[in-house]
């Protein structure tokens, strides 16, 4: 049998660099979301597979990696399907997690309940640059919150977050689902097609106005909804500083004015609280492919990637799914190895980097000495600086140029004979 040194298809090793880079997107997550007040969570790998196939995540139920019964449970003779085989699979994202877990707790919990979750998730899909099949999810959530000050601080913390990374100049693109409802009702669509008719609109970045309208065409929808759909899209372009008002007066009744009131206040404050350089865009193709969501959604667009960094959005009614009650919930997903690559391909360096000292140490030294180097190296560590204390190579100017790659641009070097610098 013949050993691999390749990781599985979709998966990928970290070198020391790169882990680097993600160890401090992590403390800047962590802090800049604990100061508004977000609880750090965690909650397994591993979920029931009824959880995992509650209808909730969308084309992601097709990706889940299951897992096959163990034991006595495990028959292979009696098996007449997959899920004869099957009780429980990887996560392939950290909401449905959270609302089990939150399901499960919120006796315990305060309400509202502001989560974060840093972990891995799976899913079986066809890799590609910033997508791999196992991969971080960094998501903050907030359960109980009825209002809009939920979005608010979702995308205020979120946006904050992204510029203490050195972000500038992206866009928070942001819809509502009950707008586009409003819009697949002003041009005639069947209620039942909605989200046929979504999964089209989702293809205009990629195939255009006359691709989208090719392919609601070739679904067999009447050619007068059609053009009376995609006629909206054309006059908002033509009204793009007032989106959201010339939306509201064409669809009339179809679109109730709270809606439309309760997306321009989280533009307007998120405007003016926004801590970094950004622009909250109003996006009617905006979808989302979840289908959990049932109000706000909003997604980051780094111009740097030329796609999505992460988004979220509203999910009032899957709580209930677990507990038969509803309870609002909304939520946002940095995409956390997209934002990494982006880091890495622009040579980003960690600002205030603790110094690294390199202690080389000849061979031949005597234990005393070895005693002495260490308890110096132990002094510099309590002064705050890292320490990397090492063998002496032969070829030591090798051995430094390596180490500068590293970010040691001080070194102490110890001879048998003694210190020299």
């Amino acid at each position: 049998m013949t050993l691999s040194k390749k990781p599985t298809t979709g998966m990928k090793d970290i070198l020391p660099q790169e882990m680097k880079i993600r160890d401090y997107v992590i403390s800047v997550i962590q802090e800049t979301y604990a100061q508004f007040g977000f609880t750090h969570i965690e909650t397994p790998c591993v979920e029931n597979i009824n959880n995992l196939n509650c209808k909730a995540g969308g084309e992601n139920e097709k990706l889940i990696f299951k897992i096959m019964k163990r034991g006595e449970k495990l028959n292979l003779d009696t098996a007449k399907e997959e899920n004869d085989l099957t009780d429980s699979g990887l996560r392939y994202d950290l909401t449905v997690p959270l609302v089990r877990f939150y399901s499960n707790n919120a006796a315990t919990l305060p309400s509202p309940f502001k989560a974060l979750q840093i972990g891995p998730v799976w899913r079986a899909d066809r890799p590609q640059r910033g997508r791999y099949r196992q991969f971080y999810q960094c998501d903050i959530d907030i359960l109980g919150e009825a209002s809009n000050l939920a979005e608010i601080e979702l995308i205020t913390a979120t946006t904050t977050t992204l510029g203490k990374l050195g972000f500038e100049n992206f866009e928070i693109r942001i819809n509502e689902r009950r707008i586009l409802k409003a819009m697949a009702a002003y041009a005639g669509f069947p209620e039942e097609e909605y989200d046929n008719v979504f999964i089209i609109l989702d293809k205009m970045d990629k195939i255009g106005f006359e691709g989208v309208k090719e392919d609601l065409a070739a679904h067999g929808f009447a050619a007068d909804s059609i053009d009376k759909y995609l006629d909206i899209f054309k006059k908002m372009e033509e009204h793009a500083a007032d989106g959201l008002a010339f939306l509201a007066d064409t669809l009339g009744e179809y679109l109730d004015e709270e809606i439309k009131n309760n997306l321009s206040e989280i533009i307007e404050s998120v405007n003016a609280t926004k801590a970094a350089k950004f622009e909250v865009v109003f996006d009617p193709t905006l979808v989302r492919g979840m289908s959990y969501y049932t109000g706000t959604i909003f997604e980051i667009a780094i111009p740097e990637f030329g796609g999505s960094c992460g988004g979220g959005g509203r999910y009032d009614e899957m709580v209930g799914k677990f507990t038969g009650q509803n309870t609002p919930a909304c939520g946002f997903s940095i995409g956390f190895e997209r934002i990494v690559l982006l880091l890495l391909e622009n040579d980003f360096k960690i600002p205030d980097e603790k110094q690294k000292v390199a202690f080389l140490i000849e061979k031949g030294v005597s234990s005393k000495r070895m005693c002495e180097i260490m308890k110096q190296a132990a002094e510099y560590r309590a002064d705050g600086k890292q320490v990397l204390v090492s063998r002496m190579n032969k070829n030591k100017k090798f051995q430094k140029e390596q180490l500068e790659a590293q970010g040691y641009h001080e070194f102490c070097d110890f001879y048998k004979e003694g210190l020299k610098n």
